[in-house]
């Protein structure tokens, strides 16, 4: 510590003899060309299904003070004391009954996302790299960041894949990336994408999936959009969350021709006591197998990628009780995963953000100068 105390006060005692020209007396050296990087954020996962891993995604998810809002003093006993020892043992059976060949379904899915983001962008000409990352777990949003910056990218666009903004998803993700930048000495310059949650591209894909199911296996009595919880002080607070969803089941129900008294709109995943946003899930679902309706589809249009929540909770949980109070049929209809219309959509929403930067390639900006000069000529 002295020694460096020393080191800024008399720097000329420490330094070096300069080897090559002084950057201070000689014109500097030329500048990088300013490339452009995009993230591409989701929740994130435990790396497998070993309680170990588990709990180790757990005690960073549930530690935000974002994700649980009750004073630290309170919470983190609880958090390791009770729900770090006892819950990561009951997940991993339900973990292990939805995990792919190459990982969780959320991971699988959101590479895929990436994989076809990055070709569609390039498909259209943009000199742009696209990474994933995830905000609890590997990859990280830090290890993303650094990886465009080493490619040279002084322009990096995050884009939270939450279509419906909550503080407790989308500004974790902002949260996360300005403390990375805080330690940074060069910070790249940074764009957020808030929600996307009526974006037209996004809507259609979520629609031409419904109708799509729809054509392949009939339609059903009722069309059920379940969107994950949040507590309902959150949006006393101020959060939007609720608005968001309210607004893109709206949309969606109008892009499909449907009654209202066609869907119905319900908020699953609650945790703890707290009263949640309302109707939830399952409880809805009882309360139609009561009232006789027997056939009924599920989509979760909040999650753009199948995880936990919508193969497990939505698609067996909530299936058997469904069933198990009278239904006859339910079928949940899967995310937008990789579908093609949903990843073209998701490219067009980001080169929409990407406007004023230097995303075109040197080949088509080369090719843009020449036709703007040959205009310029033939005036």
């Amino acid at each position: 510590m002295f020694l460096r105390l020393f080191k800024y006060l008399w720097p000329e005692r420490y330094l070096p003899e300069p080897q090559q020209a002084d950057p201070f007396n000689d014109n500097p050296p030329p500048r990088p060309p300013a490339g452009v990087g995009v993230v591409l954020v989701n929740l994130g996962t435990p790396e497998t299904t070993a309680p170990r891993d588990i709990r180790r995604y757990l005690a960073a998810f549930l530690s935000d003070p974002r994700v649980i809002e009750i004073p630290r003093y309170l919470w983190l006993p609880i958090l390791h004391g009770m729900v770090l020892v006892r819950r990561p043992r009951r997940l991993q059976p339900r973990y292990e009954g939805i995990w792919m060949e190459g990982g969780s379904p959320l991971l699988v899915y959101s590479r895929r996302q990436a994989e076809g983001v990055q070709q569609a962008l390039t498909a259209r000409g943009l000199a742009v790299r696209v990474e994933l990352a995830m905000r609890y777990g590997e990859p990280s949003i830090e290890q993303a960041v650094e990886r465009l910056r080493q490619q040279g990218c002084d322009h990096i666009l995050v884009v939270p894949l939450y279509p419906q903004f909550a503080a407790s998803t989308t500004a974790t993700v902002v949260d996360a990336v300005a403390a990375h930048a805080r330690r940074l000495r060069d910070q790249p310059e940074l764009r957020f994408v808030k929600r996307f949650h009526d974006d037209p591209g996004y809507l259609d894909a979520l629609a031409g999936r419904i109708s799509a199911f729809w054509q392949a296996h009939g339609r059903p009595q009722k069309l059920l959009m379940s969107f994950h919880g949040l507590p309902r002080y959150s949006v006393e607070l101020g959060d939007p969350y609720y608005r968001d969803c309210v607004e893109t089941a709206r949309l969606l129900r109008e892009r499909l021709q449907l009654t209202p008294d066609q869907v119905e709109v319900t908020f699953q995943s609650r945790f703890g006591a707290a009263r949640w946003l309302e109707p939830y899930t399952e409880p809805t679902l009882k309360e139609l197998a009561a009232q006789g309706v027997t056939d009924i589809d599920v989509v979760c249009p909040g999650f753009v990628a199948d995880c936990l929540e919508t193969l497990e909770e939505i698609s067996q949980e909530c299936r058997d009780a469904f069933i198990a109070a009278g239904g006859r049929q339910f079928r949940y209809i899967p995310a937008l995963n990789d579908d093609p219309a949903w990843i073209e959509a998701l490219a067009a929403l980001v080169d929409n953000h990407l406007q004023g930067w230097p995303t075109r390639s040197s080949a088509t900006r080369t090719l843009d100068a020449g036709v703007s000069a040959v205009a310029e000529r033939d005036g």
